[in-house]
């Protein structure tokens, strides 16, 4: 695909969004408006505020995406599924779920699978549909790693994989889209995430196969598509 069709479409790839601890109410609802009018895919913001999205946006079509055991991932299995049925209850359309990087570096992929096991049974059990994204935090890994975790999602009936939080050791790379693209086919989607601030960046990301840009930089990027300063 053309950078100029690339970009035309950009807006409906991207997760509007705001995950800073201090963010406040009068921010997720600025961000809910900005998410409306530009007709941003969704909005990304943690548990604590996903009712507030969900009246904001209750009649647009911009989903609620939220995360689960964010930013480490080293909560117990037992919390992060907890969090995540809270999530939903409360409106969450989609979660993204932030992998035990413990269990990745211990060599302990069956704790690895039980995760995703149980989000995917979250998804299943919900009445409504739901998207889950695990987050691979590919600064931590290995190519290895990073192929292993992509085949386990598959296998395990995940939606998407996602590069990273923004708040580990490195945001989404070419490279590393690429792979993850490459690993899952048409099977699953590839959200990249952490460090887009720009159309380029952006239009990058998606030539090397991501179908959706996590962004807290959605207006500046779009102003860029527009041309405008």
């Amino acid at each position: 695909m053309s950078e100029k069709a690339i970009a035309k479409h950009l807006h409906r790839m991207i997760d509007h969004t705001l995950l800073q601890p201090a963010a406040t109410e009068t921010q997720i609802r600025q961000l809910c408006r900005e998410a409306e009018e530009h007709q941003f895919f969704a909005v990304c913001v943690h548990p604590h505020y996903v009712p507030l999205a969900r009246r904001e946006l209750q009649q647009t079509d911009v989903k609620v995406c939220t995360v689960v055991g964010f930013p480490l991932g080293l909560h117990a299995l037992d919390v992060k599924r907890l969090e995540a049925s809270l999530a939903v209850e409360d409106g969450a359309d989609e979660l993204d779920y932030v992998i035990n990087m413990a269990h990745v570096k211990n060599g302990n992929w069956r704790g690895v699978e039980d995760e995703m096991a149980a989000m995917r049974r979250i998804k299943e059990e919900a009445s409504r549909p739901l998207v889950i994204k695990a987050i691979l935090e590919t600064g931590y890994l290995t190519d290895e790693e990073l192929v292993r975790l992509c085949q386990m999602a598959v296998a395990c009936g995940l939606d998407f994989v996602k590069t990273s939080t923004g708040f580990g050791p490195g945001g989404a790379t070419v490279a590393h889209v690429a792979l993850m693209r490459q690993v899952v086919g048409d099977r699953c989607g590839v959200k990249a995430s952490g460090g887009i601030r720009t159309k380029d960046d952006a239009v990058r990301m998606v030539q090397a196969g991501a179908n959706r840009i996590g962004t807290s930089a959605g207006l500046q990027i779009l102003q860029q598509v527009n041309g405008e300063k």
